[in-house]
């Protein structure tokens, strides 16, 4: 998508016609689908589940690890022991598995400029190789199945390619056999397990020993650990690279259990409420359009809940937390509670930003808590990347979609899976590169979670007073908390609002336990005094009854005497 188009997009989002605007909201709002339902996409997810791996080295207080994907021969996750291995990794020698002679001898042959019949050799270092892992570059252009053959006549158990791409160094993709002869060979020879990892995720295995404090001198071993495991990455959290800048998106794979997705969509099945585009509640980051726009509908039929849990999250969701900041490396108290929304037939969200205008959100996690099949509709499209922004790569360096450097992106929902979009740039400043929809859903139902990291840190207030006023109502915030919310707003401002609002969940608890102590204080020493009266009052009655006994036991006698003396 070119600027023009941007602008063209944006344009027919944001005019407006007063006289005719009943009357052309539906035309409007499918004009606008369709631009963007009729864009060409790059499509992800792209990787698989069982071409996850992990390299893994440290011991038990100190574990690292990187994401590796797995070529599509020689052993598989699924194999089990076969797969996994334990080895010391080897820088091959060339690192790119042939010399810079031979490198360009290969060049001029794949340019037609001369004729070069190229036959894999052992490494320089076979002998050290042998039995171990050994690291290749893919610099020479070389197939994944002739890396792998190398390795093997150089002994080595198994091959770990660096995709070598410096524009996109998070990038990795699955090895495949580039013709029938690689096919057949790869299947009868090509017996060690052989896995791809970014160049990053190099970096970071080629620097596991060593700090800026290092001397070069006591570098041992290229910086790489002794020893390193592979294994399949099985339901460990992994990532794909989709846009490397304007804008950041990158999918995790596995982020949230089955389990974990089911029990959010029964948590919020019962509290959801429907959000049209003229609802406006900043406390739960539901923010209208910027503009009546010209009879586009935003938001349409999608139900809405937040579940405030804060602080007060039980085990199961503190360790979604705990997992989100390992992966992400966002910090929890950054983090928002869980905005679900339900997705019906017919409901989209159309193109727009994550924006809010008191506390800034860097980046959007959003979970599809289900699946959706293809051609039901409801899949996240980025449709404007800006020009020189990313897009996936193959091994030969171009587009696998084959379009150009500004390319749509599609996001199918699979259940489990993240996509995480960061909404500012490397300065914290608005990335206009960030605008994205949900297409209409066509069929079924979709579940989606979102989870809002914020420049600023979450305040006590919506960390603990207000988890604490929605647990009675399972997480539900009451609608009058809201209302109050957008009251301190209106009356104070934006920022002063929800400073002040702040500071009246901070000391409202602390009155109202103020005032409870003084209610029951005075409630005890109500009871003690009655007490006390009654005390005092019956010992009197006692006394009184005591001398009237006396009093009436010599009036008694008093007259016997006078009996007797009569007698």
């Amino acid at each position: 998508m070119t600027i023009s188009n941007l602008l063209l997009l944006l344009m027919m989002m944001t005019s407006s016609s007063s006289t005719v605007e009943a009357a052309r909201t539906k035309k409007s709002t499918t004009t606008t689908l369709n631009h963007l339902s009729n864009l060409d996409y790059l499509t992800f997810p792209d990787r698989k589940a069982s071409e996850a791996a992990v390299v893994e080295w440290g011991h038990s207080a100190v574990i690292s690890a990187i994401d590796a994907t797995v070529a599509s021969f020689g052993p598989q996750t699924s194999r089990g022991a076969f797969f996994e291995v334990e080895a010391s990794p080897i820088l091959a020698d060339p690192v790119a598995g042939v010399s810079s002679d031979v490198m360009e001898k290969i060049q001029r042959h794949n340019n037609g400029e001369e004729y070069y019949k190229f036959e894999p050799a052992p490494l320089n270092n076979a002998e050290d190789v042998h039995g171990n892992m050994v690291v290749m570059t893919n610099t020479a252009g070389l197939s994944g199945v002739t890396m792998a053959k190398i390795a093997k006549e150089s002994g080595a158990a198994a091959l770990m390619v660096v995709n070598v791409d410096h524009d996109y160094p998070d990038y990795v993709y699955s090895l495949t056999p580039e013709n029938e002869e690689e096919q057949i060979y790869a299947e009868e020879e090509v017996d060690i397990p052989v896995i791809m990892v970014s160049l990053q995720s190099g970096n970071v295995l080629t620097t596991a020993t060593v700090d800026e404090h290092t001397d070069p001198k006591d570098i041992v071993n290229n910086g790489m650990p002794e020893r390193i495991r592979l294994y399949g990455g099985g339901d460990r959290p992994f990532f794909e690279d989709v846009l490397n800048h304007k804008p950041v998106v990158y999918i995790i794979h596995n982020l949230l259990t089955e389990t974990e997705c089911d029990e959010l969509i029964k948590a919020a099945e019962s509290k959801f409420d429907l959000v049209s585009d003229d609802d406006t509640n900043y406390l739960e980051h539901t923010i209208p359009p910027p503009a009546k726009q010209d009879g586009v509908v935003m938001q349409n039929n999608i139900q809405r809940a937040t579940l405030w849990r804060g602080a007060l999250n039980p085990h199961s969701g503190k360790q979604i937390e705990e997992r989100i900041e390992q992966v992400t490396g966002f910090p929890q108290d950054h983090f928002s509670d869980f905005q679900v929304n339900k997705h019906v037939a017919g409901s989209y969200h159309g193109v727009h930003y994550d924006t809010h205008p008191i506390n800034v959100p860097m980046a959007t996690i959003t979970v599809f808590l289900n699946d959706v099949d293809e051609g039901d509709g409801g899949e996240l499209v980025f449709p404007s990347p800006a020009l020189g922004g990313d897009k996936k790569r193959g091994s030969s360096g171009t587009s696998s979609g084959g379009g150009k450097d500004d390319d749509p992106v599609k996001i199918y929902p699979r259940k489990g899976i993240a996509v995480v979009h960061h909404n500012t740039d490397e300065e914290y400043q608005f990335d206009a590169s960030t605008l994205h929809a949900e297409l209409p859903l066509k069929n079924g139902v979709k579940y989606v979670a979102k989870k809002f990291i914020y420049a600023n840190p979450q305040p006590p207030s919506k960390r603990i007073v207000l988890p604490l006023i929605a647990l009675p109502f399972g997480g539900k915030l009451p609608r009058c908390v809201c209302t109050f919310y957008q009251f301190f707003l209106e009356k104070f401002g934006m920022e002063e609002g929800n400073v002040y609002f702040d500071k009246f969940c901070t000391v409202a608890p602390v009155l109202c336990l103020f005032l409870i102590a003084s209610v029951i204080t005075n409630m005890v020493k109500t009871s003690l005094t009655d007490s006390s009266s009654s005390s005092s009052s019956k010992g009197k009655t006692k006394k009184e009854s005591s001398e009237g006994k006396k009093k009436a036991a010599a009036e008694g006698k008093a007259v016997k005497k006078k009996k007797v003396k009569k007698t």
